[in-house]
């Protein structure tokens, strides 16, 4: 990007916050307070404020005003921002003007201002503001008529002139009311600009929605205002203005406690409007991606940029925290119970956060166990990661406690990151067995029944912990507060991550288990027929010391046939349904057949099946999607998830739901 796009970029934000800030203050302004302010205090006498009506139209003209900053073209938005500062600078140079006549008033010297060192200096130095104040009015309207920008250097003209200093007086505000007139002109020129630039706008959308419709306009808006970042800017110089407040009228020195209830009183007092609560929202969101990108650079350098993730984009917790404040009603409370809450909410956005590290780091945790990556430095890198998702979420939890009384719904609150604290473990125990077996350079027979375990066990706890979410708000709304809201969440959290997850389960146990009785029931090759078949398996490619015949007389290794059969119940290499047999059932005439024979007939059989097994591989590579040839190492590292083929996608399936939902079941805690 280059550097005048940068700069285009930066301006669009930075020249609409001033919008978001004036709908906020906008927000907070009681009309019917500050009038009884105004009744009570000596402004009541005043014209302009005896009428409320002319407050409500303000407070109106105000509304439109901040949409009109907000929706302008960068364009216009630019000139109306140069228009602005060029009355700004306008303003001072005759506020310079007026505090010069003030200076010569009270110093009463009326001759020529040479004489007088005083007199001469407070001269020169007004001369120069106007000089540069009018230089830069010419630059920022840009237009060499400078004297259009002059009218307030008349005061010092005059004295100059030796005009009284009565008279300097009245040329003063002459000069005033000559810029007023020229800017009542320019205005009055460009009157109809603000009307044609409305219509034009109607026009242009009135067109795209009639082509692509209202979400393509929705869409398009969202990215020429670029709403998240302008929300983020917005919110961070809330809190900047707020902190600052704070620590300028504070001479002492903040203890760590104090900081800490300082950082959540300052969040609490800068989410009191629903403006400033989306300004919270993007920007937890921006730190969580920014949390979620510095995962993903550490445990994978430049490489994790290139196969970018989009589910790790850090909406979830954002979207968590606007939902879970909405829904207790954040903004109404007051700052101290708004701050208790926000400690709450927070905590469960950080859970969310430490639970998609971990999604990032698991797979590559696992691949870098089952692979043969010798580099110490990744395998550093992601067993230090995982040990801080097994410990920082732990130390999370005790944090929590000691600051809040310890009960159920408290417990349920802490369960995520407990859960979180124990899949790491699950995932460090796989990544060692996966370490053992490599420094091994043997296959473990039962390897995949460990992971299944492992897996199985935490699949159970997140079970748990589900039933007990679901039993508790149906307790909460059946002898507490009942709402629509929450009985919709109980019954979608009970159908995705109770009966799914429990029906799935079941599932996965009965697919493993027809898979052992599968095995069992197929007949176990003998020694001569092992010798006779004189083949490798075609799962694992390795030798052959034992095996299991299929009915379409196959030979496999029982362990490699019994994780295929966890995938599909057909044969490796011919795709032929795998029946159950009797466990006595043979092969019938497998050795017959090889005794009778005469040696040319036995030396022919066998090279019918070295022929046959030796088609039967070529068959198998030219398959490719099929997937029957795996290494050995391929199989035991697809084991780890070949109990979880009919299981929920990811673990974080009820992390997700349970971080989002439970202050939702529970709206009055």
């Amino acid at each position: 990007m280059a550097v005048k796009d940068r700069v285009e970029a930066v301006l669009n934000v930075g020249l609409r916050v001033p919008s978001i800030m004036l709908l906020d203050v906008l927000y907070r302004w009681d009309v019917s307070s500050f009038f009884q302010k105004i009744q009570r205090s000596s402004l009541s006498n005043n014209p302009l404020f005896q009428y409320k009506y002319l407050a409500l139209y303000l407070h109106y003209v105000g509304y439109i005003l901040s949409l009109v900053l907000l929706t302008l073209p960068r364009q216009h938005l630019v000139k109306l921002y140069l228009y602005v500062l060029t009355a700004l600078l306008l303003y001072a140079g005759h506020q310079v003007s007026r505090d010069y006549v003030r200076s010569e008033l009270e110093s009463g010297h009326e001759g020529p201002v040479y004489l007088e060192p005083l007199s001469m200096n407070r001269f020169t130095t007004a001369l120069i503001g106007q000089l540069v104040v009018c230089t830069l009015c010419s630059c920022v309207m840009q237009t060499k008529r400078i004297w259009l920008f002059s009218a307030h250097l008349l005061p010092l003209v005059a004295r100059l002139c030796l005009v009284p200093l009565e008279t300097i007086v009245f040329i003063n505000k002459f000069s005033m009311i000559f810029t007023g007139l020229e800017v009542i002109y320019f205005l009055a020129s460009n009157l109809l600009v603000p009307y044609n630039l409305a219509k034009t706008a109607y026009r242009e959308l009135a067109q795209v929605v009639e082509v692509y419709g209202l979400l393509a306009l929705g869409m398009s808006l969202w990215n020429q205002l670029v709403l998240p970042v302008l929300f983020m800017c917005f919110w961070l110089l809330l809190f900047a203005l707020q902190i600052y407040s704070y620590f300028s009228t504070r001479d002492q020195p903040t203890s760590r406690e104090r900081l800490l209830f300082l950082f959540l009183t300052s969040i609490a007092e800068c989410c009191s409007t629903p403006y400033s609560l989306l300004g919270l929202v993007f920007t937890v969101s921006f730190i969580a991606l920014g949390v979620l990108t510095l995962c993903k650079f550490y445990l994978q350098g430049y490489r994790a940029f290139m196969n970018d993730n989009t589910m790790h984009r850090g909406m979830t917790e954002g979207i968590t925290l606007l939902i879970l404040a909405v829904q207790t009603g954040l903004i109404e409370l007051q700052v101290i119970h708004r701050a208790f809450l926000l400690s709450i909410i927070l905590f469960i956005v950080v859970a969310s956060i430490l639970q998609s590290m971990l999604e990032i780091a698991d797979p590559i945790v696992l691949a870098l166990g089952a692979s043969r990556d010798k580099s110490l430095w990744k395998h550093f890198r992601a067993v230090s990661l995982c040990l801080f998702l097994l410990i920082f979420p732990a130390y999370m939890a005790y944090m929590i406690c000691q600051f809040f009384h310890m009960d159920f719904w408290l417990l349920i609150i802490i369960s995520s990151s407990i859960l979180t604290s124990l899949q790491v473990l699950g995932t460090l125990l796989i990544y060692v067995l996966f370490m053992v077996e490599e420094f091994r350079k043997a296959p473990v027979e039962n390897m995949d029944e460990v992971i299944y375990c492992v897996n199985g066990t935490y699949r159970l706890l997140e079970f748990l912990v589900a039933v007990c979410v679901v039993c508790y708000g149906v307790s909460e709304t059946v002898f507490g507060e009942w709402s629509v809201m929450g009985s919709t969440i109980i019954l979608v959290h009970s159908y995705y991550n109770v009966w799914l997850r429990a029906q799935l389960g079941w599932q996965s146990f009965l697919l493993r288990r027809d898979a052992v009785n599968k095995i069992k029931s197929l007949p176990t090759a003998s020694n001569t027929q092992l010798e006779q078949y004189n083949d490798i398996c075609a799962i694992c490619y390795q030798d052959m010391n034992s095996a299991v015949i299929t009915p379409c007389s196959h030979f496999f290794h029982a362990g490699c046939l019994k994780k295929w059969l966890y995938v599909q119940e057909t044969c490796p290499l011919c795709h032929s349904q795998l029946k159950s047999q009797s466990p006595t059932t043979t092969v019938p005439n497998q050795d017959t057949p090889a005794a009778n024979q005469s040696p040319a007939g036995q030396e022919e059989t066998k090279k019918e099946q070295n022929g046959g097994a030796s088609t039967d591989n070529g068959k198998e590579e030219k398959e490719g999607d099929n997937g029957p040839a795996m290494s050995d190492r391929e199989t035991s590292s697809s084991s780890s998830s070949s109990g979880d083929t009919t299981a929920p996608p990811t673990r974080s399936t009820l992390q997700q739901h349970h971080l989002v939902l439970h202050l939702l079941l529970f709206p009055h805690l």
